[in-house]
């Protein structure tokens, strides 16, 4: 395991419109603010999109992944962690629970998902930590490094 350790800076609490796209308009507002990294907690509606829900293969480098489709609104529960890319630009790594009519996916929200009517956003700034996602070679992945403080 490798760790950094920061402190909480600013909190800022959004609230995501109806066609919002998910991680991106969150990066975006984390740019223009100058967060670098934090946590990201979500509540509210996805209307569509996809949902990375785990590799095909759990074998296979690098993955290749399988994605479902969010069809129609469903409830959101979510939690993610920011950190910038080796270019300094925030990058959301955020995995949800969608539901809708008493069924449930989970997965990570990568490749977009839009917010359905609203979304509600808590974004914790953390300070003084020092984490990159890099690229991996193997996996393909932008994985997180983080540098002791």
């Amino acid at each position: 395991m490798k760790a950094s350790e920061g402190k909480v800076g600013r909190v800022f609490v959004l609230r995501l419109e109806d066609g919002d796209m998910l991680p991106g308009c969150v990066e975006r507002f984390a740019a223009e603010q100058g967060v670098s990294v934090g946590q990201v907690i979500l509540v509210g509606g996805i209307g569509d999109g996809q949902v990375v829900v785990g590799p095909r293969r759990s074998q296979q480098r690098p993955p290749e992944p399988m994605l479902l489709p969010i069809d129609g609104a469903h409830e959101v529960a979510g939690v993610g962690v920011l950190a910038p890319d080796e270019s300094g630009k925030p990058v959301l790594h955020i995995h949800a629970a969608l539901g809708r009519a008493g069924q449930t996916m989970t997965g990570c929200l990568r490749f977009g998902a839009r917010t359905w009517l609203v979304g509600e956003v808590i974004l914790y700034e953390i300070t003084g930590a020092k984490a990159t996602r890099v690229k991996d070679k193997a996996s393909g992945f932008e994985l997180l490094e983080t540098e002791p403080t």
